[in-house]
Order: C-alpha cells, then structure tokens, then sequence
C-alpha cells in the first residue's frame, strides 16, 4: 500500500471548470466536490442554477457543495432551501458571515435543524468553528470548512488552530471539519496526520498525488534536464556561447 492509499482523509476536489470535473469524477479517490461563486464565475459561468443542476446530474454518487449568495440571513435560508431541491448529494454552502462581519448562525441553525446538510465556510478563527458548532443540529451532518491555506498566508500556522477546531466539533460528531485552501500537496498529508475529516483542493494541487513516493535523485535529474531543454528551446546564449545541444 502506497502513501497515497494509507490517506484516511477524504479528498474532495475544488473548482468549477466541468472538462476537469468530468475527469476527477472518473478518479475513485476523489469523494466529493465543492465549487463557490468566485471559481464559477472565473470559469464563465452565467447560469448558476443550470450549472447546479448539471453538477449535481454529472456526480450523482457523491456530496457536492454549492453555495448561496445572498447577503441577509432570511434570504440565504431561501436560497439554501432551493438549492437543497435540487439532489439529494447537494449540501449547501453558508458563508460564515454576511459582507457587514454578522455572524450567519441564525441562517445556519435554521437549515440544519430544518434537516439540510450545510458546509459552513470561509472560517478562518477558532471562536467562528465555536459558535458554528452551537449553531449546528446535533443529529444532522454538516462541514465546517476552514480556511487553513488562507491562514497559512499571513504566515500563521494553521495545523494549531486545526487541531483545537477538532476538539471543539467533538461536541457535534456528525459534523466533519474540513480543510480548506491548500496551497500544496504536503496539506494532504499534514491534515491526515492530525485527524481531518475532508480536505478539497484544486485540481492543479490533486494532479500532484502523482509525485507520491517518486524518488526525489531521479526527480532532481529530471528537474536539471527541464532546465537545459528549456534553454536550448529558447536558443539562450552566454556571450557568443550558445547552450550545446544534445
């Protein structure tokens, strides 16, 4: 069993650009999918609900978040019922807060009691995985998505605050913590090793579960050659030195 088999965290994959959808849903090791406005948007999407419907109908085995966009809490209950009509696979994305910094529990307490999964994200602090577990039903699933590539970019380590969000979801069992915003494939491994339910990354981030376990003196031989090649294709000179090609 390679490292990559041994993972007990889930790996959910992160985007909006459906040729590489398609092609992560044919990977078994990818159990889930989340998107967010930003991603769609970026990928040229102008229909959001279409697109919704198109996720939920190509990847109907496993979750798919989506997220609301209103920015008062009744109207993202609104929008969270609807989108939670459209599978049984979806779960709905609720911000942590609205653009003024107001807490969303009320919105989250109502849709989770209500019996609807949510993914609660964009939580970069402890005190927000807190008062988002109070929030959440008990008995009813539910991801708490934390940001911990964002933190990792003020120049904090995450793996603390990640470690404390664990204990602190003990009191919700059905809630899985999820770590969100990797900025490398060594998040993987680092938020299996503290016991992470989920991690979602990019499909640039996933690609590299094919580096596992590669010798790294190969991998250095490989690196120096790229190097070279590169600058033969480039027709680079030092003085009246062209690169010798091979």
């Amino acid at each position: 069993m390679n490292a990559v088999e041994r993972l007990r965290i889930k790996l959910f994959a992160d985007g909006a650009d459906m040729p590489s959808i398609l092609q992560l849903a044919a990977d078994p090791r990818i159990k889930g999918f989340t998107t967010n406005p930003t991603l769609m948007r970026k990928a040229g999407i102008s229909d959001y609900e279409a697109f919704g419907r198109k996720l939920l109908k190509t990847v109907p085995d496993r979750p798919v978040s989506l997220e609301v966009f209103a920015d008062d809490f009744p109207t993202m209950v609104e929008q969270g019922r609807v989108i939670a009509s459209w599978g049984p696979n979806v779960n709905v994305k609720i911000p942590v807060t609205n653009t003024k910094g107001e807490f969303a529990g009320s919105a989250i307490a109502a849709l989770s009691h209500a019996g609807v999964m949510v993914n609660v994200t964009a939580i970069l602090t402890v005190e927000q995985v807190r008062r988002v577990a109070e929030s959440l039903a008990p008995g009813v699933p539910a991801i708490v998505s934390v940001f911990a590539g964002r933190v990792a970019d003020t120049g904090v380590d995450p793996i603390p605050m990640m470690r404390i969000a664990l204990e602190v979801l003990h009191a919700r069992p059905k809630a899985e913590l999820l770590w969100a915003s990797p900025r490398e494939l060594l998040n993987v491994f680092q938020a299996d090793e503290i016991g992470c339910h989920i991690i979602t990354a990019t499909s640039d981030v996933l690609a590299k579960l094919a580096l596992v376990g590669r010798d790294l003196a190969e991998y250095s031989l490989d690196t120096v050659k790229m190097f070279h090649r590169d600058a033969q294709a480039a027709g680079y000179e030092i003085g009246a030195t062209p690169v010798a090609r091979t």
